[in-house]
């Protein structure tokens, strides 16, 4: 594929341009150990390195053309140099054009929030495809164009990747896209020139503080995803959230609104829950879902409003919010043959903890048991660690603390952060046993009939990482496999 260079240019503001710009480009690239001749390479200043570094080896290998903030001090001749303000920004829209604008080619939805984005957008590509509808997703979990599986790297992929999965998906005759649209993206700008049908808040809570580094930087990372929607766009926040309204605050879209606690365009009550399931009624219409716990019912109204306010029939929403299954990894149950109930969560901050043991207790009352196996992951926020351990120590009748994706921390510093958080009460009956499949197994063969072991914080991972290696390693394996032992 090429295009005239003048072509691209018209979809960024250059602040300065040497050279010629009648001229084809064969590709459009980020990273320099894949720009090649007649290319283009953008550099783009990144979290750990800053592509300006590499503008004299890519000039040496004669690109065509190379975006950037600073020229370097030596131009070299036959390239085409294009200075602008944010090359992060300019890539994202590059990349957009370098693929025919695919997201103004269908209807495009993202979620974000701390918690809740992959649950919903994967529940609003299933209703799409229960609506007749061919769909694409974009998820923490897997990438979907149509039914084809494409597995995942990042929560939003980087701007070239992005573009060119919706034009798959635009190819494949997909009228709609679900993608999940995490701070990091909103921030680094992955999303820039794409064009959004809605957009939907769920919550947020503290998340990130590694990159972030204060709440306030992680909230307005968010917000700059509302700030860029378009005016004949939809905004849907939880307001029940008290940063729900504040994501709208700039924002040209027309804001809708969603709560469990009060009047909302989009009202959902619960009238009844089980572990496998809940009565609820969506704006006074009563409907059988196959999930459990609160935190789930606000994922299901936001799917629920978001479904109507993109086009889908409301009377057939509702019929298919019942038709509706768990996300892989999410409130996922399993029955052993010794009466205990295993549930495997990917809750992994504290508030995300509280939600589903919160969710269990109100199910099993206050005379049932709770065990909750739950660790934190390594190279992240290390004041989330206490807090963690905490929360699920106080809404447990045991916990037992373990590794989760150490990375290159030692995993016994991290049970040992996370430990600190506890009081001596809540230290009596925790157990740290800092290898993983040891720490299920030993919370599933010493529980008691009819008592609930919690595993939370990977779900749907099917992997621990250690010191840069994956390895396999599947909470739901190993709750399977404990029980067969049983």
């Amino acid at each position: 594929m090429t295009m005239k260079l003048s072509r691209l240019l018209q979809d960024i503001e250059p602040l300065q341009i040497v050279g010629d710009t009648d001229r084809n480009i064969v590709s459009l690239q980020s990273d320099s150990r894949r720009a090649e001749k007649d290319g283009m390479f953008v550099a783009v200043r990144g979290v750990t390195t800053d592509g300006h570094k590499y503008i004299p080896m890519v000039g040496s290998v004669h690109v065509g053309a190379i975006v950037c903030e600073e020229f370097p001090a030596q131009l070299v001749n036959g390239v085409t140099y294009i200075r602008v303000a944010d090359s992060a920004e300019a890539l994202g829209r590059l990349a957009s054009a370098w693929y025919g604008h695919p997201s103004e080619k269908l209807k495009l939805v993202g979620v974000t929030g701390t918690n809740g984005k992959t649950t919903t957008a994967t529940l609003l590509y299933e209703m799409a495809r229960l609506e007749g509808y061919k769909a694409g997703l974009l998820s923490t979990v897997c990438n979907y164009v149509d039914g084809r599986a494409i597995p995942t790297t990042h929560t939003t992929p980087d701007p070239l990747t992005l573009n060119e999965l919706l034009h798959e998906m635009v190819e494949a005759g997909c009228d709609y896209a679900f993608m999940e649209v995490s701070s990091h993206a909103a921030h680094q700008r992955r999303i820039a020139g794409l064009k959004f049908k809605g957009a939907i808040f769920s919550n947020l809570t503290r998340d990130h503080m590694d990159y972030h580094k204060t709440v306030d930087n992680y909230r307005n990372a968010k917000k700059m995803f509302f700030d860029m929607l378009p005016a004949d766009a939809f905004a849907l926040v939880n307001i029940d959230d008290k940063s729900g309204m504040y994501m709208t605050q700039n924002t040209r879209a027309k804001v809708y609104t969603y709560s469990l606690r009060s009047d909302a365009d989009f009202r959902t009550r619960i009238i009844e829950t089980r572990l496998d399931g809940t009565l609820l009624s969506f704006n006074g219409r009563e409907v059988e879902v196959q999930f459990t716990g609160r935190f789930n019912a606000y994922n299901l109204t936001a799917v629920y409003g978001a479904a109507i306010l993109t086009g889908f029939d409301p009377e057939e929403v509702l019929v298919n919010m019942s038709r509706l299954v768990p996300v892989a990894g999410r409130f996922q149950t399993f029955r052993g043959p010794n009466g205990v109930t295993a549930i495997v969560d990917y809750a992994h901050t504290p508030d995300a903890l509280v939600n589903v043991l919160d969710t269990i207790r109100e199910i099993v009352g206050p005379d049932g048991h709770i065990t909750t196996v739950v660790g934190a992951g390594g190279n992240r926020d290390h004041g989330k660690r206490p807090m963690m351990a905490s929360e699920a120590a106080c809404r447990s009748d045991r916990l037992i603390l373990t590794s989760d994706n150490p990375r290159d921390e030692d995993p016994a510093r991290i049970i040992a952060d996370m430990k600190a958080g506890l009081t001596a009460d809540e230290s009596r009956i925790t157990l740290c046993i800092t290898d993983r499949r040891e720490a299920i197994r030993t919370a599933l063969h010493t529980a008691g009939p009819g008592a609930v072991v919690l595993i939370a914080g990977k779900g749907h991972e099917p992997y621990q990482e250690v010191k840069g290696v994956r390895h396999h390693f599947d909470d739901r394996e190993e709750v399977q496999n404990a029980f067969q032992e049983l």
